[in-house]
């Protein structure tokens, strides 16, 4: 494996940040980022914007032409091995083929198997060097997708909030606010890279979520609203807000959970974030259906009290989650005032 530099590293960083601009909207193709440097210089770049759009290294070659720029004897570096097989759009093989790039450098090798180390030996034989240079944002990136190419199922992250009573709703059923606004606004932007937000109807009946986006966009979000007994609000924001598509999904009757995900990823849905009712959630988890699980822990109590009477801590001094053997200990230190 050839030796890293620090060139190489900070190339490949901004065509993670260009690739991470693709997520929750190319379905079901992977979110990918490329650019073009020559003489240590950027001249090109681009992303995977939506699915039949150009891919990323046909995006960062138009982008180069646009400027003046010259490719001949570039380098590309680029998040995911470039594409060997043309589908929808041209293979990106020969599109830096016929553009007479010098070196390739990608961080992650295509895991759907039609593809996998085609485009080195391809590149080979052009006399194209191409090298790997293994970046760990890239791996999370490409993620879902190397799980629907491999399997047909989504990846499933699930993300719940909750006090540091275990709670995640007070005894009436309310579950608003155990987070702060920061860290609220902080998971709230998976809903903009996501291709899929779950809930339970019970949340629907309770909370009546929008199940969009907090602050940013995405247009392309698909919400799920999974249901036994079918018993769904008419007037519920998800069915009546006018935004993003919505669809129902009945359990029972033959019909679970790794149903409703396998049908999802029929629809080329990638990755899916369930962010509503425990029920749900541990019902994912008991299935063996979770890949990634993310837990908010507020410094609050809420005991028996309503949700608008738990008690806040302010947290003081250091704090700390560390690994010990198979479970996290977090520590707070929380101050009286």
């Amino acid at each position: 494996m050839p030796q890293r530099s620090d060139a190489d590293e900070i190339f490949m960083a901004r065509a993670v940040a260009l690739a991470r601009r693709g997520e929750g909207h190319t379905r079901p193709n992977p979110p990918v980022g490329a650019v073009i440097v020559r003489d240590g210089r950027m001249i090109g770049e681009g992303w995977h914007r939506k699915c039949g759009a150009d891919h990323a290294e046909v995006a960062a070659l138009k982008d180069a032409a646009r400027r003046g720029e010259t490719v001949k004897g570039a380098c590309v570096y680029v998040t995911l091995e470039p594409c060997s097989r043309p589908g929808r759009v041209g293979a990106c093989t020969d599109a830096l083929i016929a553009a007479g790039v010098g070196r390739v450098v990608f961080a992650c090798r295509d895991p759907n198997p039609k593809n996998r180390g085609r485009a080195g030996r391809i590149f080979g034989r052009a006399g194209i060097v191409c090298d790997r240079l293994r970046n760990a944002q890239a791996d999370e990136l490409i993620a879902p997708f190397a799980k629907h190419v491999t399997t047909g199922m989504p990846y499933v992250t699930v993300k719940i909030a909750m006090s540091l009573d275990g709670r995640i709703c007070d005894d009436f059923g309310d579950a608003k606010w155990i987070s702060s606004l920061a860290a609220r606004k902080e998971t709230g932007r998976l809903r903009e890279r996501v291709d899929a937000i779950m809930v339970g109807a019970g949340t629907v009946r309770a909370d009546d979520p929008s199940l969009l986006p907090h602050h940013g966009r995405n247009d392309d979000l698909l919400r799920v609203v999974v249901t036994r007994s079918g018993k769904l609000p008419a007037e519920a924001k998800v069915f009546r807000d006018g935004r993003n598509e919505t669809v129902v999904f009945r359990t029972g009757r033959g019909r679970d959970l790794k149903n409703v995900l396998s049908e999802l990823g029929n629809r080329g849905v990638m990755h899916v974030l369930c962010e509503g009712g425990m029920k749900l959630a541990v019902s994912l988890a008991e299935a063996g259906l979770v890949d990634e699980w993310i837990s908010v822990i507020s410094p609050c109590l809420i005991g028996t009290r309503r949700m608008a009477e738990k008690k806040v801590f302010k947290p003081a001094g250091a704090r700390y989650a560390v690994r010990v053997k198979d479970d996290t200990i977090a520590r707070f230190r929380c101050s009286r005032d």
